[in-house]
């Protein structure tokens, strides 16, 4: 299966392609810097099959490319994993939110993906092929974290988006979900805490414990495995018929019922 991970350099991305290729998928990342991207290439090559391309994620002209790109190196391709870097605002309060930070978090987490599944639906359809999109979302879209209230709002659609391709493109093969994560240990994740802790004043391992460890019964966050298992999952035909589905892996962090 060729899978194409976007944001997929450091981080959640990084860790989901490098799961996937040991599941024997061929994957192309991206990264708007260059070096992260060659960096990360290296580093996943001893896991198998992997391809680089250069995209920023808000440029029109680099998710045309991005998607020829991929396409290209990978002979078609079967799925994609979309992810997003953070907001470089966040984490920051609403009073805090200028007009160009809401204008590129829409353009990050609602134009980004909603294009580029325009631009693989379409191909899919041109070619006949069934296909499958994973949106990695966060949590926190359900019990929002008024730090990331930009990224909380703007990532809501991607539920919707999962959905109505699902409703509208499922007798065609092509199939959605939205996967709403927890806390997982990136480097991103302990970047935001320790603006927060610096906000605080407190010292950062104590915000950690708070704000991640202490959310859930578990007193931990998610194992790579346990994602990439889910993700492969979810990419498979035996997933099929949850098409359009949100999936939840959170170790219980939440405590709504409902989305």
């Amino acid at each position: 299966m060729g899978v194409l991970v976007t944001a997929s350099s450091r981080g959640v991305g990084f860790n989901v392609a490098r799961e996937l290729l040991k599941r024997n998928a061929r994957v192309v990342i991206s990264s708007s810097r260059e070096g992260n991207l060659q960096k990360a290439g290296e580093d996943l090559s001893r896991f198998g099959e992997v391809y680089g391309v250069k995209a920023n994620l808000k440029e029109r002209e680099d998710l045309e490319n991005l998607i020829r790109e991929a396409w290209n190196l990978l002979g078609g391709i079967d799925a994609l994993v979309w992810n997003a870097p953070n907001v470089p605002c966040e984490p920051c309060l609403l009073h805090d939110a200028r007009y160009n930070d809401w204008l590129e978090a829409s353009l990050l987490h609602t134009v980004a993906p909603g294009y580029i599944t325009t631009l693989l639906v379409k191909k899919w359809l041109e070619k006949k092929m069934a296909g499958v999109l994973v949106y990695l979302n966060s949590v926190s879209i359900k019990e929002p974290m008024p730090p990331l209230v930009l990224a909380d709002v703007t990532r809501a659609g991607l539920v919707q988006l999962a959905k109505s391709v699902s409703r509208t493109y499922g007798k065609f093969g092509i199939r959605a979900y939205s996967v709403l994560l927890g806390s997982f240990d990136t480097p991103g994740a302990r970047e935001n805490l320790r603006k927060v802790a610096e906000e605080r004043r407190e010292l950062f391992e104590k915000v950690w414990e708070q704000e991640v460890l202490g959310r859930t019964p578990l007193h931990r966050t998610g194992k790579w495995d346990e994602l990439g298992s889910l993700i492969a999952f979810l990419l498979s035909n035996e997933a099929e018929y949850m098409l359009g589905s949100t999936v939840v892996i959170d170790g219980a962090m939440t405590r709504g019922v409902f989305l």
